[in-house]
């Protein structure tokens, strides 16, 4: 029980990434998980799916999905129309972010109530028939047991993804984390090459999402193509021991609550998996400083 309780101790609390600075009232007057999630969907446009509600993106806007902290993202989105967070904005008025974009500005929301909520990364089964998809959710207490919510998917886009569930309350096998996808893989039940984004799929990119996870269980959530330490590179093939490594990854993420303690030790004493203060950016081909954006 102590893990679980060090567990929800650690998640209700704002980190690094999920801390709204000087927003922090404003995240918190967005009360529960159905008003933060329609708050999301009127200040964040998703940059995949912005031609769906009618944008084509210049640069500048396309540069926000590069925004790491909510302090950033929020700085953004008030910059662009200082009304309360409530108050919808037209799709031209949203900052442009990613899912995890999403699944973070959620944690931050819920945490600044007090509610343990944590991002998780992984793969969505709901996009794309016969593919896990690259994908980041939120994991928030229900006071009994997690439930796996995307934040990210509004009216429209359940539409469109002809979505037969509530996305803030994901069935079970409907998103699995990059340590559930690993173990199936590894275990000969699933196609690694099925798991991915566009035409990358395989054991190096289940592996890089694995650290992702690794990292936002201990409040380090990063963009979705940022690199950093043991991440291997595209197409690169896997040495045992790194798979074994990973294995254990695999198991502790799908065990945090009860092992919370060992992936919290782990974490600070392995500086291949901390992120550290630079990190590279793999959409923009180039070193950047973490704490400043």
């Amino acid at each position: 029980m102590n893990g679980l309780q060090n567990s929800l101790d650690f998640y209700s609390k704002a980190g690094a990434m999920t801390s709204g600075g000087q927003h922090v009232e404003a995240l918190s007057a967005l009360a529960g998980v159905a008003e933060a999630a329609r708050a999301l969907h009127g200040i964040l446009l998703h940059e995949a799916w912005a031609h769906r509600y009618g944008q084509e993106l210049t640069p500048a806007r396309r540069a926000q999905s590069h925004l790491r902290s909510t302090q950033r993202v929020l700085d953004a989105i008030i910059e662009i129309h200082s009304a309360p967070l409530v108050v919808t904005r037209t799709p031209s008025q949203r900052a442009v972010g990613v899912c995890r974009h999403f699944a973070v500005l959620a944690c931050a929301s819920l945490r600044a109530q007090g509610i343990p909520a944590r991002a998780r990364c992984g793969f969505g089964m709901y996009f794309k028939l016969g593919k896990g998809v690259d994908h980041w959710i939120t994991e928030y207490w229900s006071g009994r047991h997690w439930v796996s919510a995307d934040f990210q998917i509004d009216d429209l886009q359940r539409s469109e993804l002809k979505l037969d569930f509530d996305p803030l309350d994901l069935p079970r096998g409907e998103f699995l984390t990059a340590g559930e996808a690993w173990r199936l893989c590894r275990a000969y039940a699933a196609d690694p090459a099925t798991f991915g984004i566009f035409d990358e799929g395989g054991f190096w990119f289940i592996a890089t999402n694995l650290l992702r996870d690794f990292a936002a269980l201990n409040s380090m959530e990063m963009l979705p193509w940022d690199n950093w330490g043991l991440m291997p590179r595209p197409e690169e093939e896997l040495s045992p021991d790194r798979a074994k490594l990973f294995d254990h990854l695999a198991a502790l993420a799908e065990e945090a609550d009860e092992r919370f303690d060992e992936i919290r030790t782990l974490y600070q004493q392995d500086d291949k998996l901390r992120v550290p203060a630079r990190v590279f950016n793999g959409v923009r081909k180039q070193i950047e400083d973490v704490a400043r954006t």
